[in-house]
């Protein structure tokens, strides 16, 4: 199974950097732009520099992957993101694929819990990468020992990896991520605006994305800023 080599603008959108990712854990984003220019200070040891990304859907794991992938090819280095439901059934293929590459972001680990060949596959990949001193970036919803994995071996590997717990955002953050992603649109987003959507978006970064993807388009159309009137128009009632 071969990845397509897309552009960088393309492969990792504008929004997904790690300077966009918005109350990140302390350390967290310094700890993945070190591993994506190569420049931490464990470099001889493969477990830790390892991260396994923890949290439930919504919380930011993609985007953290993606901007990690593309701060290393920023670095003039090569990475690969797989999304690990793309490669379900013919991961030893998928993931052979993709060696060569200085970083390596694996998403959804728990879609391949209980499916032993695949556990295998990325168990041998995880030892070939360690070998290799390919740093690994894993993402799931909950830790390597909660979600169901079957293969010992594997869960004790990727329980060894630096582990990053995302927490739901606050209002605050909310706040932070619409405003900051409106003015990387061009959007204006009054503040009576931001405080109407907080009451009736939820805290999923994808949903907000999408939120206001659509409103630049409705935006643009009706060539009308966004205040609330607009936004109970464009909106109604989500």
């Amino acid at each position: 199974m071969s990845v397509p080599q897309l552009p960088l603008a393309l492969r990792y959108p504008p929004d997904q950097r790690l300077d966009t990712f918005v109350h990140a854990p302390d350390g967290v984003i310094e700890q993945l732009r070190a591993l994506a220019e190569g420049t931490g200070d464990a470099r001889d040891n493969a477990l830790q520099d390892n991260v396994f990304i923890v949290g439930p859907a919504g919380f930011g794991k993609t985007h953290l992957l993606l901007a990690t992938c593309a701060a290393t090819e920023a670095a003039g280095r090569r990475a690969a993101y797989l999304p690990l439901v793309a490669a379900a059934g013919r991961m030893r293929d998928a993931l052979e694929s993709l060696e060569g590459n200085h970083v390596i972001a694996l998403d959804g680990v728990d879609i391949i819990a209980g499916q032993r060949e695949d556990e295998v596959a990325l168990f041998d990949a995880h030892n070939r990468a360690r070998a290799a001193g390919v740093v690994l970036v894993y993402a799931a919803r909950d830790i390597p020992d909660a979600i169901g994995l079957s293969l010992p071996d594997l869960r004790s590997r990727l329980g060894q990896c630096t582990r990053v717990t995302l927490m739901p955002l606050d209002e605050e953050g909310r706040r932070d991520v619409l405003r900051q992603r409106a003015q990387r649109r061009g959007l204006v987003l009054e503040e009576a605006a931001l405080d109407w959507l907080l009451k009736r978006v939820d805290r999923d970064l994808g949903a907000l994305t999408s939120l206001l993807d659509r409103l630049d388009r409705a935006s643009l159309a009706a060539q009308r800023r966004i205040t609330v009137p607009f936004l109970r128009q464009t909106l109604g009632s989500v």
